[in-house]
């Protein structure tokens, strides 16, 4: 049957049709094997070459995508200041409730923008809280920010540095404190506007709380990792409104490193926003373990030191 479908003819000898059996199959077989290796050839190189195309078009991905989101809910200790001075009634609607969540939904409510006591960081070397001695009571910015990288192999950060950072006098008018009962810092990262040497520095209430961030660890992201997140305090100096952006270190895979300002959504520069409050607000009130106190009338109080 096999000698028929290969043409062997079927009145030739028994010796001719072996022989031409042999031939025509090593022919077959020479013919297979020719085509696998032109498949090789061909696909072999076309394969490489797109790796490497692969490879060329996952180095020049921007190493990372940035998201910023202030925090919303509401920190254990908070001042929250206003542009514009409050009016009678928004004044007794505020301090007609002994709940302080309620204010302070209230207050957002009419454009404050919320401040966190920034808490001691009671477990950090002597000479970071000999420094938040000195400084006496700050209030931080406080926001989450999520660095992500859509690259195929991973990025590190080694390493960021605050850049343009300008300060201006608060132009706020009014602040309204529910100062600190107590509490532990929060897991993240503390610095000051404008830096200071050794930021960003850790808060966690743990080994290395206000020792330098970078110092002892990294973020990783890119190649399947999840993005790399932070809860960050940003300080600013006593008074004052600032702006300032960051650039990172990073080291990817394929040996490049170097700086790079981070951007917003848009493809600008990423801009974020730190202030304290104003030294000489016209309205400054204070709640607590006691009821709503009016500063800017009662400066005797004791509770108006909290400020």
């Amino acid at each position: 049957m096999l000698a028929e479908q290969l043409g062997v003819d079927p009145t030739a000898s028994p010796r001719k049709r072996r022989r031409t059996l042999i031939v025509t199959l090593a022919l077959c077989v020479v013919t297979a094997a020719m085509g696998w290796a032109s498949d090789y050839f061909s696909v072999g190189p076309f394969a490489s070459a797109e790796h490497e195309a692969q490879k060329e078009n996952d180095a020049t991905e921007s190493p990372f995508i940035v998201s910023m989101r202030p925090e919303k809910s509401e920190p254990r200790a908070w001042a929250l200041v206003l542009d514009r001075e409050l009016s009678a009634p928004e004044a007794r609607k505020m301090t007609s409730s002994k709940d302080s969540s309620a204010a302070f939904s209230y207050l957002t409510s009419l454009g404050g923008r919320a401040l966190a006591y920034a808490p001691l960081l009671e477990n950090a070397p002597k000479r970071y809280q000999d420094r938040q001695i000195t400084d006496g009571t700050e209030f931080a910015a406080v926001f989450k920010l999520n660095i992500l990288s859509v690259r195929d192999k991973a990025v590190v950060i080694d390493d960021w540095e605050v850049v343009d950072a300008r300060c201006e006098p608060s132009t706020a008018k009014t602040v309204v404190a529910f100062p600190p009962q107590g509490g532990a810092a929060y897991e993240g990262i503390r610095l000051h506007i404008p830096p200071r040497a050794d930021e960003p520095v850790l808060t966690d209430d743990a080994d290395g709380q206000g020792e330098p961030y970078f110092s002892t660890r990294r973020m990783e992201v890119g190649g399947g990792q999840p993005s790399g997140g932070l809860r960050v305090e940003a300080i600013a100096s006593a008074g004052r409104s600032c702006t300032w952006g960051i650039k990172v270190h990073y080291v990817d895979a394929y040996q490049n490193d170097g700086y790079v300002r981070l951007k917003d959504g848009k493809g600008g520069p990423l801009v974020l926003h730190a202030e304290s409050v104003p030294r000489n607000p016209r309205q400054k009130w204070v709640s607590g373990s006691v009821p709503w106190t009016a500063c800017h009338e009662e400066p005797q109080e004791p509770m108006c030191d909290a400020l």
